[in-house]
This record gives C-alpha cells, structure tokens and sequence, in this order.
C-alpha cells in the first residue's frame, strides 16, 4: 500500500531538513574537529533516531505523546544540556595544528552517540512524528508498508541533507584552517546559541 499524498510528504520533510537545526549544528561541528568521514556516523545516529521514534510513534505510544506535553518538556530539557555539553567538549578540544592529518581523535561509537541523542531528544522531531508524519498513514490498509516507505524516504533525505552541511562545514574549515581555535569557538557558540533558542521557544 503506498503512502496517500506521498509527493506532498516529500516536499514538506526537504522543507523541514532545509531548516537548521540541533542535528545540522552538531554534524557541522564534528565535521570541523574531526573531519567528514567521522562525520558519517553522527549523521546515522541520526537517522537511526528518528527510525525508533517513528517507529514508537506509529505503533505503541503516539497518542500518549500527543495527549502529554510534559513528556515534551522533559526530552526538551535533556536535548539542551546535551547541546551544552556538546558546547563545552568543542571549546576543551586541544588542537595543534589545523591540518586534517592531525585531527583529534574521537571514536566512531561517540559520533553515533552525538547524533542520536541530539535527534532522539529533540522535541522538534517528536512532534513531527506524532502530528503529521501519522497524517500521511492510512491506519484502515497496510500500516507497516507505508510506514517503511515513509520512513525510508525521510532517512535518505536526512542523512543526504546531513552530509550536505558536512560538506560545507567541511569548506570552511579548510578556509579557517590556519586558525583551529576560531573553528571551535564559533561551533561552540553556535551550538550554545541553538540551545538557547531551543530553551526560549515555546
């Protein structure tokens, strides 16, 4: 059973990956400190993030999501201290020298981490999920092979998307590389900058 609307779905998620935010920040800031192929795997935390909350949403606690905002609340908070911390590990980075060879090291595991917790914890994508990805599901026919279509589609997009502010995260570190603690320092403040606004808005 294909997804109703499937090319409206499409155009509303590009418009929503276009829009910066936490997860297109933290794969900016990796991909500066630590190059674009680590980088990868902050962008398949990602992805895989919004895998289980899509998937939870869509068959086990969706309404109860909808029916409790203090559960938004929570996962708001916890996004934003993780943000913070995200904010202090980039300025305690000590780099030597800009050159790419010389990277400091941070495991593929803890790439992962960054970016699933930062996508799993974002209220952002929770609400997505729970409002108008379900819009676009037709609980009357073959729920689970809409789903996978949806989600599949929302996952490639993402993690191209992702890879497309790597790339050019990946530009501006090569323009700034005489100057790595700059590079830090604006990513941190960035990132910094989001949780604030994450913490403002309502």
């Amino acid at each position: 059973m294909f997804p109703e609307n499937y090319f409206i779905y499409i155009q509303l998620i590009i418009f929503y990956f276009i829009t910066p935010g936490p997860p297109r920040v933290v794969i900016v800031s990796n991909t500066i400190n630590y190059g674009l192929r680590k980088s990868v795997w902050t962008a398949f935390g990602d992805i895989s993030a919004n895998f289980v909350q899509a998937s939870l949403v869509t068959f086990v606690i969706g309404s109860l999501l909808i029916d409790n905002p203090g559960v938004y609340l929570y996962l708001k908070w916890a996004g934003i201290l993780y943000l913070l911390f995200l904010a202090y590990e980039t300025l305690a980075l000590k780099i030597k020298k800009a050159d790419i060879k010389n990277k400091v090291f941070k495991s593929n595991l803890l790439m992962f981490r960054d970016g699933f917790l930062v996508a799993g914890l974002s209220p952002k994508a929770l609400v997505f999920f729970g409002t108008i990805f379900l819009t676009f599901i037709n609980f009357e026919k073959n729920v689970i092979s809409q789903f996978l279509i949806l989600i599949s589609t929302w996952m490639i997009l993402d993690f191209f998307s992702l890879m497309i502010y790597g790339l050019a995260a990946r530009k501006v570190a090569l323009w700034l590389k005489g100057n790595p603690r700059t590079l830090n320092t604006i990513s941190a403040c960035v990132l910094i900058i989001i949780a604030l606004y994450v913490g403002i808005k309502t």
